[in-house]
């Protein structure tokens, strides 16, 4: 990897539907080279998918929760993780180190609907303790790593 397609990767980054028109400008490269080159990293597996950022209260889904799970025992961790993948608030899973299992970012609606699933999340075979953290304000976000 060269310092053209760190470019084009930051410009993907940044907006992954700009066509390769402008990114050639940006890096000084034909269209075609440009795709040849996007073709190569998505290859290589270091652009992974794209992905359509969907804003939550778009949905009345305004509420973000960070929990934390430990379970009794790893034998229960096939069963949690079948379980959390079923999830549609559950946004993200963690399996961790430290004093707790797995990290839980959650998005819902409500208090309620969060009561609703953490009641759930606690009735699950294996789960022994949770700890919960309502987000107040996010201020910093990304979803990929910057390319250098």
């Amino acid at each position: 990897m060269d310092d053209i397609d760190i470019k084009i990767l930051r410009i993907l980054k940044s907006d992954a539907r700009i066509p390769y028109l402008a990114i050639g400008k940006a890096v000084n490269l034909s269209t075609s080279a440009v795709a040849e080159r996007v073709r190569k990293l998505e290859k290589k597996g270091v652009i992974s998918r794209y992905a359509a950022i969907i804003d939550g209260k778009a949905f009345e889904k305004e509420l973000t929760a960070l929990m934390h799970i430990s379970l009794g025992s790893p034998i229960h961790n096939d069963d949690f993780q079948e379980f959390v993948a079923k999830q549609n608030d559950i946004l993200e899973c963690h399996y961790i180190a430290g004093d707790y299992d797995y990290l839980l970012k959650i998005i819902t609606k409500n208090p309620e609907s969060l009561e609703q699933l953490l009641n759930t999340i606690k009735s699950q075979i294996g789960v022994m303790k949770t700890y919960t953290n309502i987000v107040l304000k996010t201020i910093k976000n990304d979803y990929s790593v910057n390319p250098e």
